[in-house]
């Protein structure tokens, strides 16, 4: 076969999923099923032999992460509704004074995104904003866009947020290192969004939340302070105690990993803290402490039938996460069996640009398509992992947070986070939608891409 032909196939396949996304009302993974047969059968592969690598990469994919992501998602849902995000708030709100309330709701955003759906947090601690705003006499569009940024960055780029997972199971990268590294990253990407955030005051200082006169916003505050009288909320240190432990304990795991490659470890790893830390740092059980430490921690008094329900809520949502995740799996493993991965990463490697930038390329094109940032990461790995594998000296971990990093670019009127922040705002001019959040998410992409650059120069 021509080698030519398995390109052209890949670019079909591509096309088709992207075509069947966003023209048609066919799901993503149906659209990553199809271009992953496409892709197999013009790279060489029979049917069989492509259902076949299609069984077998859904299969690794969600061997290695699908537990994980579902004990994810039960942790930060009683996170949810136990009221740990908002004591969280509250008490960096505390701490940092009045007048510095953006800075208070971005390290919230960034912190309670990790374990949280960004969705599902915004809803949640917007109305801390408003409470906020009227309080404070603060402008509403510089805590929305702090709040929501410090969102967004970490649910794109940490670990174990569905997205990030996905895309490190793809690259087959140490969930550890994928978290450690997302979490650095994040962190100049939410300043410069903060920032920006306080700009928004200067741009529109008159601004108010439009959809509420002065009467409302005052029963609103007076509503919201009451409900938390009469729920207590949990401890701080209770509060952050599920998200911490499982971080410090695979990062703990991470840097053993590294120590036991130098000298003076060496023949270590069989003493008993190593095995220990090795066992603990594991990420399934990591998280699985996570969910127990939430469970009787956050919610002690509430019946086994009640912390059930919540649970299974939680659970309600991982289904389609880990079909789509599956899906990009599957696809990555035809290109690869195919050979087509193989050939573009000869044609990538004479490129006068770093591979790495392959797939935060791809996942910006598919973000700006399509408006997905979990799509468009996991698509971007899924077709840039099996080409940039092949290529000697890359680093796979930077190769992955490209993918996620290039997610955040540009959102706009085909996202739902979009719509979510302006709407709740009461933002209608679409000029000032763009201004109020796309350019954010831009401005972590831009950032984001510096961060990694300077990685791959260091490391």
């Amino acid at each position: 076969m021509a080698p030519y032909i398995p390109l052209i196939g890949l670019a079909v396949a591509v096309f088709v999923l992207i075509f069947l996304v966003l023209c048609t009302r066919i799901h993503a993974l149906l659209a990553m099923l199809i271009s992953a047969i496409i892709a197999g059968v013009t790279g060489g592969l029979t049917i069989t032999n492509t259902v076949e690598v299609i069984t077998t990469g859904f299969g690794s994919t969600l061997g290695s992460i699908g537990i994980v992501i579902g004990l994810g998602i039960m942790m930060g849902r009683i996170l949810e509704v136990s009221g740990a995000a908002e004591k969280i708030a509250y008490s960096f709100i505390k701490w940092l004074g009045k007048r510095r309330e953006e800075w208070a709701l971005a390290i919230t955003g960034y912190i309670v995104s990790i374990p949280i759906f960004v969705d599902t947090a915004f809803v949640l601690l917007y109305p801390l904003v408003k409470a906020l705003a009227k309080k404070g006499k603060r402008n509403i569009l510089t805590l929305g866009v702090a709040l929501a940024g410090g969102l967004v960055v970490t649910h794109h780029t940490v670990p174990p947020t569905p997205g990030p997972l996905g895309v490190a199971g793809i690259f087959g990268v140490d969930i550890g290192s994928m978290m450690l590294v997302g979490i650095i990253l994040a962190i100049p990407c939410v300043i410069c969004i903060t920032f920006y955030a306080k700009w928004l005051a200067i741009k529109y200082p008159e601004y108010q939340y439009v959809e509420e006169n002065t009467e409302n916003l005052k029963q609103i505050y007076q509503d919201y302070i009451g409900k938390k009288v009469n729920k207590p909320l949990p401890s701080l240190f209770l509060s952050l105690l599920p998200i911490i432990v499982p971080i410090v304990l695979i990062l703990i795991k991470a840097i053993n990993n590294i120590l036991l490659k130098f000298d003076i470890f060496i023949e270590k790893e069989k003493h008993f803290y190593f095995q220990l830390i090795d066992f603990l740092g594991t990420p399934i059980i990591a998280l699985a402490i996570s969910v127990l430490l939430a469970v009787y921690t956050l919610m002690p008094k509430i019946s086994k039938h009640e912390v059930i329900e919540h649970l299974e809520t939680g659970l309600q949502t991982v289904g389609i996460i880990l079909l789509v995740t599956g899906a990009g799996g599957a696809l990555g493993a035809v290109l690869r069996e195919s050979g087509v991965g193989t050939f573009i990463a000869q044609q990538v490697a004479s490129l006068p640009i770093t591979p790495i930038l392959i797939p935060f390329i791809i996942a910006t094109l598919v973000r700006l398509i399509q408006g997905s940032g979990t799509v468009a990461m996991i698509t971007a790995a899924s077709i840039s992992a099996p080409v940039i594998s092949q290529i000697p000296d890359i680093n796979m971990l930077l190769a992955a947070q490209a993918a996620t990093i290039g997610a955040l670019f540009f959102s706009y009127f085909n996202d739902s986070l979009f719509w979510m922040v302006n709407r709740m705002m009461g933002i209608k001019d679409a000029k000032q939608q763009m201004i109020v959040w796309s350019v954010p998410t831009t401005i972590a992409w831009g950032i984001g891409l510096c961060g990694v650059l300077f990685l791959d120069l260091v490391m």
